[in-house]
């Protein structure tokens, strides 16, 4: 086998490991990691190459995570109009709180304090990006910032794990109701 097919399935293997390992967190924050490796189809050695500890693979599944959230932002504004690709990305964000939720339940509070300092701003760039757009479209109040919009949206972390796939979303769209100004049409 030649170099660069081997860092291909290298590649590979280290993406169906993050996949596996989001999936189980989704479901878990005490999922095993020979479980994890089992579910991504590749053995604990190759788990342990690209991961050295449980810790270092969430602490990635986390930053991926960031990563996607933060880019769907440009993403859905350009193929949506302002009011529905901020919608789109807060139903996103939604999905990654809930994978944050496991992530930083089951990581020691020093390195979930290190990665929630890290995704801050990007997460807060983004969502200005969008607020943005969605003022330049004049359909969202003029009162609203970031900060205030990451405010509301962080109390959804207060729902219990059993409430969450009931009660998020629907508490969402109160957000993005009170966002909607008056005399816009939504």
């Amino acid at each position: 086998m030649s170099a660069p097919a081997r860092r291909r399935d290298a590649a590979q293997n280290r993406t169906r490991i993050l996949e596996a390992a989001r999936a189980a967190v989704a479901e878990s924050h005490d999922v095993p990691l020979n479980e994890i490796a089992k579910r991504a189809g590749v053995g604990q050695g190759t788990l342990y190459r690209n991961f050295p500890n449980r810790e270092a693979l969430l602490a990635e599944v986390y930053r991926r995570d960031v990563e996607e959230l933060v880019a769907a932002a440009s993403a859905l504004l350009a193929e949506h109009e302002p009011v529905e690709a901020l919608r789109h990305w807060l139903d996103r964000l939604i999905d990654y709180a809930e994978i944050k939720h496991g992530v930083l339940a089951a990581l020691e509070t020093a390195a979930w304090q290190d990665l929630l300092a890290h995704s801050r701003n990007p997460i807060e760039g983004a969502l200005g990006h969008l607020l943005d757009a969605e003022k330049a479209a004049g359909s969202i109040r003029t009162d609203v910032d970031t900060h205030g919009v990451l405010l509301l949206v962080a109390y959804l972390g207060r729902l219990d794990q059993d409430e969450w796939g009931s009660r998020a979303r629907p508490l969402m769209n109160v957000i993005l109701d009170g966002l909607a100004r008056q005399d816009a049409d939504r």
